[in-house]
């Protein structure tokens, strides 16, 4: 297993250790020098780099998964399946939308357009520099949302993107062909997942999510696993443990047989 950790917020480097390394697999640790300009300019650069990381993963035929700290790297992941020469549909595990644009948002928050970047708004801010095709309506799943602003909710009343829950998730009901599934580790209920930037209460629990997801993966459809991390640094080693459980039980299952060796790039 190839795994691409992109230890970014939008275009902010991470603290060490913000996103636990201590699973089965290569690690490529992706931190390439970002080009002077605003924070769209930044982005596009780091995009670039994960996008040729994740393409080069992606031709070997294994499988891939990728670490980051936002939804937004989800860009940069379409991106890179897209330079491999696939075309895939997207499951998006999201207690919030991520459905803004930029005439929409309250907040200002690039994070909450991820999945609209996704679906073809803005495209002269990260899919024409990346040069990533949008992912149709009808082949987006989203799935648990249940955290939506007006605006969010207004544009899912007419587009086509289909709606799930962890609980009836049925991989019968996916988009046909290749998949990209995007976790964002705030679908789980902020009572079992402490430090989250935008906890959302009333959702499923961690092992349902990890069944759910399992339950996609078992298709062998999926060509790329995007986990989005968005939480607070922490000191508390109980804390630490229990997200290092969930990456690991995320993407591999297995106990952790030692840590392997990192990768800069």
């Amino acid at each position: 297993m190839t795994i691409v950790v992109v230890p970014y917020h939008q275009a902010d480097l991470l603290p060490d250790g913000q996103i636990p390394l201590t699973l089965t697999g290569e690690f490529l640790v992706t931190r390439p020098d970002l080009p002077d300009g605003d924070v769209w300019t930044r982005m596009a650069g780091l995009h670039d780099a994960v996008a040729d990381q994740v393409a080069a993963a992606v031709r070997t035929g294994g499988p891939t998964t990728v670490l980051s700290g936002d939804c937004l790297v989800a860009m940069a992941v379409l991106a890179g399946v897209q330079r491999a020469g696939t075309h895939p549909g997207m499951v998006w595990f999201d207690a919030h939308g991520d459905l803004h644009t930029l005439d929409t948002t309250t907040s200002g928050y690039l994070g909450g357009l991820s999945l609209r970047l996704v679906l073809g708004a803005h495209p002269e801010r990260l899919a024409e520099p990346l040069r990533m095709q949008p992912v149709p309506e009808d082949r987006a799943v989203l799935v648990d949302a249940r955290d939506l602003d007006p605006a969010e909710a207004d544009y899912l009343a007419s587009a086509r993107v289909r709606r799930g829950t962890v609980a009836r998730l049925d991989p019968a009901d996916l988009p046909d062909g290749p998949l990209i599934l995007h976790v964002d580790l705030d679908v789980i209920d902020p009572g079992e997942l402490p430090g989250l930037l935008f906890p959302a209460p009333g959702g499923p629990a961690a092992a349902d999510v990890v069944t759910a997801v399992h339950r996609v993966l078992a298709t062998g459809r999926v060509v790329v696993l995007d986990i989005a991390c968005p939480w607070h640094p922490t000191d508390e080693t109980r804390v630490q443990q229990a997200r290092t459980e969930l990456l690991r039980a995320l993407v591999s299952g297995q106990p952790d047989p030692g840590q392997p060796a990192l990768k800069n790039r």
